[in-house]
């Protein structure tokens, strides 16, 4: 074997005398490309018939540094036994070839990851023990820096849940100072946020031309979607471009008053954008992690005033009254001590807004409310004018009692519409959503009332169907509450990009009949 492919060595660390520290075993070995997709994943791939990299440690899950001139990277290592490398090679996903910018054959060097020093900082929080913003600030400079894996994510997720109110200001803080901070000339800067749990609610894309034909700023970044069918920059994305940089989202809101994009996409909190990625894999969004993260992408955008909607219901994501309390409290304290103005809005979370779930769908929806079609979903309609009217009254001068009236007239005239269609052309240029042409309807098989929609297992058939990775996939919901129906009647089509996401998203339906549930009426 040719010592250029596979090298052993030591790594010495030394303190300020020369004195060795501590050795590192490390392996050089050629750089091959595998155009594996991992997403964001690093991943690594070797030999498991290398003496040399058994001799140093290298077992499959490990975390190892991989170094060239000019970038190193923490990856997850994988072991294979396969002709596709060469003992002496090692494999890279794409996107840990990207982000080392490698050369083809060019020699990496290997060791073994360091353990690191903030993840005892979790462990310690996971026994009992409180984080300060120190402890914090180190944990989200090792995330930022791409040094925790998965598994250590979800640990930290998990220690979220019993977070104390102290550590949610301080993490909502240090989230918010891991990427770019906007400014504004102008004030006050409004927002809006719904905590989320309604599919379909997508009031945001509605309330925002509303606010900035009125003549407020409202620089709307959105999430993606976390654990539900889709989100705001999901179904925005299906009608404009959501995936601006901080030089043309500045431009739009200078030119428009307003816009409605992807956070991710100017780099606000991008620890947040790290976490959500573990949250939608785990079904997971803790409390404080839910606080922390709102607030931490509204200090970064710039925001000084901000509505929360918070929808309460059975199965939306705040269930309880007392549940919505203890939320409400929280994010009025840590907004207050983190420098914004909060009003938080306690609003019906019993059954889904509009009609549509999933990206396409929805954006039909808020369409069809902004160009005031006769079949436009009157729920969703009058949430949105609700949720304007409020901000108009706290922050935008309007007398208490008029600003639902306010906002009903800058709907019901075009002025948002317009507004709407002048930030899709800001943003890049506005499109019309399409179906897909793979369907199928569900029909009720027995008369009666409609008594409960719950609103979990609705949105599981939208994701089984495809959405939000699948825009065109969803549910086109025909049942709303306490409405009667006639067996035979249609429920609601499921929509797919593949029959077999089809059939998936039906199976599941008929094995959950408590989807939808219809009993005697009164």
């Amino acid at each position: 074997m040719d010592k250029s492919d596979t090298l052993s060595s030591s790594l010495h660390e030394t303190d300020n005398l020369g004195t060795p520290l501590v050795s590192i075993s490390a392996l050089t070995l050629k750089a091959r490309e595998l155009h594996i997709d991992t997403r964001k994943h690093l991943m690594a791939f070797i030999r498991g018939d290398c003496p040399l990299c058994k001799s140093a440690g290298f077992r499959s899950e490990t975390r190892v540094n991989i170094t060239n001139k000019t970038h190193s990277i923490i990856a997850t290592l994988m072991v294979l036994d396969s002709p596709l490398l060469k003992t002496g090679e090692i494999g890279l996903s794409n996107s840990a070839w990207e982000k080392l910018d490698v050369q083809k054959e060019e020699n990496l060097i290997v060791t073994l990851a360091e353990p690191l020093d903030s993840f005892g900082y979790v462990r310690g929080k996971l026994h009992g023990k409180n984080l300060t913003e120190a402890n914090l600030k180190t944990i989200m400079t090792d995330i930022l820096e791409e040094r925790y894996s998965d598994i250590q994510l979800s640990s930290f997720i998990t220690a979220c849940i019993n977070f104390t109110q102290d550590e949610t200001i301080a993490l909502a803080k240090t989230m918010s100072e891991t990427g770019h901070q906007l400014k504004w000339l102008q004030h006050p800067i409004v927002d809006k946020h719904c905590v989320g749990g309604l599919p379909g609610n997508r009031t945001t894309m509605i309330v925002v031309p509303i606010l900035a034909a009125f003549g407020l700023t409202i620089p709307k970044t959105s999430s993606r979607a976390i654990t539900s069918p889709s989100g705001t920059a999901d179904t925005m994305d299906v009608i404009a471009p959501v995936d601006l940089s901080i030089e043309s989202m500045k431009g739009v809101v200078e030119k428009e008053g307003g816009c409605i994009i992807w956070g991710g996409s100017v780099d606000l909190s991008p620890v947040d954008d790290v976490l959500v990625q573990i949250e939608r894999a785990l079904d997971l969004d803790s409390m404080n992690q839910l606080v922390a993260s709102v607030l931490s992408k509204k200090i970064a955008a710039g925001s000084t005033h901000v509505l929360i909607d918070m929808p309460i219901g059975p199965t939306a994501k705040v269930r309880f009254q007392n549940e919505a309390h203890v939320l409400k409290d929280l994010f009025l304290k840590v907004g207050e001590a983190v420098g914004l103005q909060l009003q938080v809005v306690e609003t019906d979370g019993n059954q889904p807004v509009g009609r549509g779930i999933g990206p396409v769908l929805e954006a039909r929806d808020v369409l069809s409310v902004l160009r005031g079609k006769k079949e436009a979903p009157q729920d969703l309609k009058e949430r949105s004018l609700f949720l304007a009217g409020n901000i108009l009254e706290c922050w935008g001068g309007v007398a208490a009692g008029k600003g639902l009236g306010e906002a009903q007239k800058i709907l019901e005239t075009g002025l948002a519409l317009k507004k709407f269609e002048a930030i899709c052309k800001a943003q890049g240029g506005m499109r019309e959503p399409r179906l897909s042409p793979i369907k199928q309807v569900v029909t009720t098989n027995q008369k009666g009332m409609i008594l409960d929609i719950d609103n979990r297992l609705i949105s599981r058939i939208a994701k089984l169907a495809g959405a939000p990775d699948s825009p065109a996939a969803g549910v086109d919901l025909y049942a709303s509450l306490r409405t009667p129906v006639e067996k035979g009647q249609p429920l609601f089509t499921i929509y797919a990009e593949s029959p077999g996401e089809l059939n998936y998203a039906l199976n599941y339906f008929y094995n959950h009949q408590n989807v939808i549930l219809i009993g005697e009426k009164d």
